[in-house]
């Protein structure tokens, strides 16, 4: 069976999802990650109410769409950030709360095992799942923030001390809320990307060990945040095989600026034609993604293929409904026998 290919919402949030959900249907896809802003999925109504769950399922069946995860990035990433005024334009004002950095950090761990929660009640929920053995894992995509990417760049000095010491914060934060995902019998992927604990190889192992390797805590593969780093992509796949709890395609070009700004940005907004690296509509960009595919055939992901649209150059319409096409075109099932059985005497 292929992939059900989806579109994450959470660039689509200025729409209600009465009004995404035939959009979605129309530009070719399958399904919707949904996001938990705008009034794609309210992770409070989700944890309490079988009504609210079983209308969102309702909406969707209607437009013939499925879903397979759920997203929480903006409320994860309070969870280990530096929290300052930035966040407050982001979280719900429950967590936000008085902006006090620790009772926002506190808050949002609180949410966040309420989203285990209130993804395991909309995911029983399903029309059919009780008869579904084959079923795709409950998933909550989602960020963790981190108490050390300000040090990036580790100037002034910065030993590794002080990073045991902040994957240790994370550890702390993070432990509790992984348990909660376990009780709910549902898998937290994190999506690796610059400002988290994990946005490259190394620092994804060691995001990994901090957690003492909780069988909760995966990853959201996306090819987009590690390309432009010079990060090994479809290396990616293979190293955290038994990991990728879910994938998210999504394109990305770099080397293509002007010279001036580099891959940390230089400060410029995206789309500036200076910038030496920016998020492309799939198939415009540098990720290549039939070795992705390929990759995710060897390690046997059989989830959906998520479509996280971004491009800021592209009408967003035109370039999500040419996105699903792509993936659609592009994925394919792995044999499921050797090519050159057929030469033995016996399989003739």
């Amino acid at each position: 069976m292929p992939r059900p290919v989806t579109l994450f919402t959470g660039q689509w949030a200025d729409l209600p999802l009465e009004k995404l959900a035939p959009l979605a249907k129309k530009m070719g896809y399958d399904g919707l990650e949904l996001a938990c802003w705008g009034d794609h999925f309210d992770v409070d109504a989700a944890a309490t109410s079988k009504k609210y769950v079983h209308q969102k399922w309702e909406l969707l069946k209607d437009h013939g769409l499925s879903c397979h995860a759920i997203s929480s990035h903006l409320v994860g990433q309070a969870v280990c950030d530096l929290i300052d005024e930035r966040h407050k334009a982001i979280l719900p004002p429950d967590v936000w709360g008085d902006g006090d950095p620790e009772g926002v950090r506190k808050r949002a761990a609180r949410k966040m095992s309420l989203t285990a929660k209130a993804a395991r009640a909309f995911f029983d929920a399903r029309p059919g799942a009780a008869a579904r053995k084959d079923a795709f894992p409950a998933v909550v995509n989602g960020f963790t923030g981190s108490s050390i990417w300000h040090s990036i760049y580790a100037f002034p000095p910065t030993s590794q001390a002080y990073y045991d010491a902040g994957y240790a914060d994370f550890a702390k934060r993070w432990l509790p809320i992984l348990d909660a995902f376990d009780k709910a019998d549902v898998n937290f992927a994190l999506e690796v990307h610059p400002t988290e604990i994990a946005f490259d190889i190394a620092s994804a192992q060691r995001a990994l060990a901090a957690v003492k390797h909780h069988k909760r805590f995966g990853f959201n593969y996306d090819p987009s945040h590690l390309g432009y780093q010079g990060v090994d992509y479809v290396k990616f796949i293979r190293v955290f095989a038994d990991r990728i709890y879910h994938a998210h395609m999504k394109d990305v070009w770099w080397g293509h600026g002007d010279g001036s700004v580099g891959v940390f940005g230089g400060h410029t907004n995206f789309g500036d034609s200076r910038r030496f690296w920016d998020f492309r509509s799939l198939g415009h960009g540098d990720i290549k993604f039939e070795d992705v595919i390929v990759a995710l055939n060897d390690i046997g992901y059989r989830g959906p293929l998520s479509v996280e649209w971004e491009d800021i150059r592209m009408d967003r319409v035109h370039g999500a409904t040419e996105a699903a096409a792509f993936v659609r075109k592009l994925d394919f099932p792995p044999s499921a026998v050797a090519f050159d059985a057929a030469f033995d005497k016996k399989n003739q």
